[in-house]
Protein backbone atom coordinates (compact mmCIF):
# COMPACT_ATOMS: atom_id res chain seq x y z
CA UNK A 1 0.00 0.00 0.00
CA UNK A 2 1.19 3.70 -1.12
CA UNK A 3 1.97 5.80 1.35
CA UNK A 4 0.52 10.05 1.96
CA UNK A 5 3.90 11.18 -0.17
CA UNK A 6 3.91 8.52 -2.83
CA UNK A 7 0.35 9.09 -3.93
CA UNK A 8 0.84 12.93 -4.11
CA UNK A 9 4.33 12.72 -5.71
CA UNK A 10 6.56 14.15 -2.63
CA UNK A 11 10.04 13.09 -2.74
CA UNK A 12 11.09 10.67 0.55
CA UNK A 13 12.26 12.69 3.60
CA UNK A 14 10.62 16.05 2.59
CA UNK A 15 8.37 16.68 5.28
CA UNK A 16 4.99 18.49 4.57
CA UNK A 17 2.40 20.03 6.60
CA UNK A 18 -0.98 17.90 6.42
CA UNK A 19 -3.86 20.35 5.15
CA UNK A 20 -5.29 22.35 7.50
CA UNK A 21 -8.91 22.40 6.35
CA UNK A 22 -9.22 18.79 6.55
CA UNK A 23 -12.69 17.66 7.29
CA UNK A 24 -14.01 14.02 7.95
CA UNK A 25 -15.50 12.17 4.90
CA UNK A 26 -19.07 12.77 4.75
CA UNK A 27 -19.57 10.24 2.41
CA UNK A 28 -21.38 7.32 4.64
CA UNK A 29 -23.50 10.14 5.77
CA UNK A 30 -24.85 11.59 2.39
CA UNK A 31 -25.14 7.90 1.51
CA UNK A 32 -27.73 7.11 3.91
CA UNK A 33 -29.15 10.27 3.27
CA UNK A 34 -30.89 9.28 0.25
CA UNK A 35 -32.05 6.16 1.59
CA UNK A 36 -34.21 8.18 4.26
CA UNK A 37 -34.47 10.81 2.25
CA UNK A 38 -38.78 11.40 1.86
CA UNK A 39 -39.07 14.44 0.41
CA UNK A 40 -38.58 12.68 -3.54
CA UNK A 41 -35.91 15.13 -3.98
CA UNK A 42 -32.97 12.43 -5.27
CA UNK A 43 -35.44 9.60 -6.70
CA UNK A 44 -39.22 8.76 -5.47
CA UNK A 45 -39.54 5.93 -3.53
CA UNK A 46 -41.70 3.03 -5.23
CA UNK A 47 -44.13 3.28 -2.44
CA UNK A 48 -44.86 6.74 -1.35
CA UNK A 49 -46.49 5.77 1.83
CA UNK A 50 -43.24 3.55 2.72
CA UNK A 51 -41.27 5.37 6.20
CA UNK A 52 -37.64 5.17 6.42
CA UNK A 53 -36.13 2.46 8.96
CA UNK A 54 -35.48 3.71 12.18
CA UNK A 55 -32.29 2.14 12.49
CA UNK A 56 -31.16 4.30 9.13
CA UNK A 57 -32.36 7.61 10.48
CA UNK A 58 -30.68 7.00 13.95
CA UNK A 59 -27.50 6.11 11.77
CA UNK A 60 -27.82 9.42 9.67
CA UNK A 61 -27.94 11.18 13.38
CA UNK A 62 -25.14 9.62 14.75
CA UNK A 63 -23.14 10.08 11.71
CA UNK A 64 -23.98 14.00 11.64
CA UNK A 65 -22.74 13.97 15.69
CA UNK A 66 -19.66 12.56 14.94
CA UNK A 67 -18.66 15.08 11.96
CA UNK A 68 -19.68 17.66 14.35
CA UNK A 69 -17.72 16.81 17.35
CA UNK A 70 -14.61 16.21 14.99
CA UNK A 71 -15.03 19.32 13.28
CA UNK A 72 -15.88 21.87 16.50
CA UNK A 73 -12.88 20.14 17.88
CA UNK A 74 -15.36 19.40 20.79
CA UNK A 75 -14.20 17.78 24.55
CA UNK A 76 -17.36 16.11 25.03
CA UNK A 77 -17.52 18.68 28.72
CA UNK A 78 -18.55 21.50 29.95
CA UNK A 79 -15.75 23.64 28.55
CA UNK A 80 -17.60 23.27 25.03
CA UNK A 81 -19.28 26.53 24.21
CA UNK A 82 -22.95 25.86 25.23
CA UNK A 83 -24.40 26.07 21.39
CA UNK A 84 -22.15 23.55 20.66
CA UNK A 85 -23.25 21.34 23.82
CA UNK A 86 -26.64 21.77 22.41
CA UNK A 87 -26.29 20.75 19.21
CA UNK A 88 -24.47 17.29 20.06
CA UNK A 89 -26.91 16.84 23.00
CA UNK A 90 -29.72 17.57 19.87
CA UNK A 91 -28.24 15.23 17.97
CA UNK A 92 -27.30 12.48 20.48
CA UNK A 93 -31.35 12.59 20.92
CA UNK A 94 -32.37 12.32 17.98
CA UNK A 95 -29.95 9.11 17.57
CA UNK A 96 -31.45 7.41 20.18
CA UNK A 97 -35.24 8.56 19.74
CA UNK A 98 -35.24 8.59 15.88
CA UNK A 99 -38.07 10.61 14.04
CA UNK A 100 -40.30 9.18 11.40
CA UNK A 101 -39.27 11.50 8.85
CA UNK A 102 -36.66 13.65 8.49
CA UNK A 103 -37.23 17.11 7.95
CA UNK A 104 -34.18 18.89 6.00
CA UNK A 105 -33.96 21.44 3.74
CA UNK A 106 -34.23 20.71 0.11
CA UNK A 107 -30.99 21.46 -2.16
CA UNK A 108 -32.34 23.98 -4.46
CA UNK A 109 -32.70 25.76 -0.48
CA UNK A 110 -28.54 25.44 -0.16
CA UNK A 111 -28.41 26.63 -3.76
CA UNK A 112 -29.90 29.82 -3.20
CA UNK A 113 -28.51 30.42 0.10
CA UNK A 114 -26.66 33.61 -0.21
CA UNK A 115 -22.72 33.23 -1.11
CA UNK A 116 -20.98 35.83 0.58
CA UNK A 117 -17.88 37.12 -1.42
CA UNK A 118 -14.21 36.68 0.10
CA UNK A 119 -13.54 40.73 -0.61
CA UNK A 120 -16.49 41.23 2.27
CA UNK A 121 -15.16 38.61 4.87
CA UNK A 122 -13.01 40.27 7.89
CA UNK A 123 -9.81 38.14 9.21
CA UNK A 124 -11.78 37.87 12.45
CA UNK A 125 -14.53 36.00 10.97
CA UNK A 126 -14.62 31.82 11.61
CA UNK A 127 -16.88 29.57 10.73
CA UNK A 128 -18.78 28.53 13.79
CA UNK A 129 -19.05 24.88 13.35
CA UNK A 130 -15.21 24.16 12.55
CA UNK A 131 -13.89 27.25 13.73
CA UNK A 132 -11.15 27.88 11.23
CA UNK A 133 -10.92 31.60 9.77
CA UNK A 134 -13.15 32.15 6.58
CA UNK A 135 -10.05 33.78 4.56
CA UNK A 136 -7.56 31.04 5.69
CA UNK A 137 -9.00 29.07 2.98
CA UNK A 138 -7.83 30.53 -0.63
CA UNK A 139 -11.23 29.89 -1.96
CA UNK A 140 -13.60 30.23 0.68
CA UNK A 141 -17.64 29.26 0.28
CA UNK A 142 -19.10 31.00 2.93
CA UNK A 143 -22.98 31.28 3.15
CA UNK A 144 -25.45 33.42 5.08
CA UNK A 145 -28.65 32.04 6.45
CA UNK A 146 -31.70 33.94 6.43
CA UNK A 147 -32.50 34.20 10.18
CA UNK A 148 -29.56 36.93 10.97
CA UNK A 149 -27.28 38.91 8.51
CA UNK A 150 -24.15 37.80 11.16
CA UNK A 151 -24.81 34.02 10.51
CA UNK A 152 -22.33 32.90 8.69
CA UNK A 153 -20.65 29.23 7.96
CA UNK A 154 -18.58 27.21 5.49
CA UNK A 155 -21.40 25.50 2.98
CA UNK A 156 -19.21 22.02 3.85
CA UNK A 157 -20.18 22.79 7.54
CA UNK A 158 -23.25 23.65 8.25
CA UNK A 159 -24.99 21.25 4.71
CA UNK A 160 -24.99 18.01 6.56
CA UNK A 161 -26.61 20.00 9.27
CA UNK A 162 -29.10 21.31 6.83
CA UNK A 163 -29.93 17.99 5.17
CA UNK A 164 -31.32 16.92 8.47
CA UNK A 165 -32.60 20.01 10.39
CA UNK A 166 -34.14 23.01 8.83
CA UNK A 167 -33.12 25.55 11.75
CA UNK A 168 -30.14 27.50 12.26
CA UNK A 169 -27.64 25.95 14.83
CA UNK A 170 -27.42 29.12 16.34
CA UNK A 171 -30.58 30.90 17.12
CA UNK A 172 -32.69 27.05 16.19
CA UNK A 173 -35.09 29.92 13.80
CA UNK A 174 -37.09 27.58 11.36
CA UNK A 175 -35.26 28.09 7.67
CA UNK A 176 -38.33 26.90 5.58
CA UNK A 177 -41.23 29.15 5.54
CA UNK A 178 -43.94 26.77 5.95
CA UNK A 179 -46.77 27.43 3.04
CA UNK A 180 -50.55 27.59 4.59
CA UNK A 181 -52.58 24.33 3.76
CA UNK A 182 -54.48 25.24 0.76
CA UNK A 183 -58.17 26.56 1.14
CA UNK A 184 -60.69 23.70 0.44
CA UNK A 185 -62.52 22.75 -2.74
CA UNK A 186 -65.63 23.75 -3.26
CA UNK A 187 -67.24 21.22 -5.98
CA UNK A 188 -70.64 22.70 -6.02
CA UNK A 189 -69.68 26.07 -7.68
CA UNK A 190 -68.74 25.16 -11.45
CA UNK A 191 -70.47 21.17 -11.36
CA UNK A 192 -74.13 22.47 -13.06
CA UNK A 193 -72.62 24.69 -15.30
CA UNK A 194 -71.28 22.48 -17.98
CA UNK A 195 -74.60 21.18 -17.98
CA UNK A 196 -77.25 24.21 -18.59
CA UNK A 197 -76.67 27.47 -20.30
Amino acid sequence: MSGYEEEHNIPRGETTRAPQNRRPDLSTFYSNLEQIDTSGEHTPHTNRHAQPLPQDVSAAFRNLADFMRITMGSSGDDSDPEWQQLMLRFLVSMERDPPKEVQGVPDNFLDELERVPKSRLKKSQDCPICGNPFLDDEYPLVVRLPCHKDHLYDLDCIRPWLKVNPTCPLDRKELLKKKPPPPPVDDDDGEWDDYYA
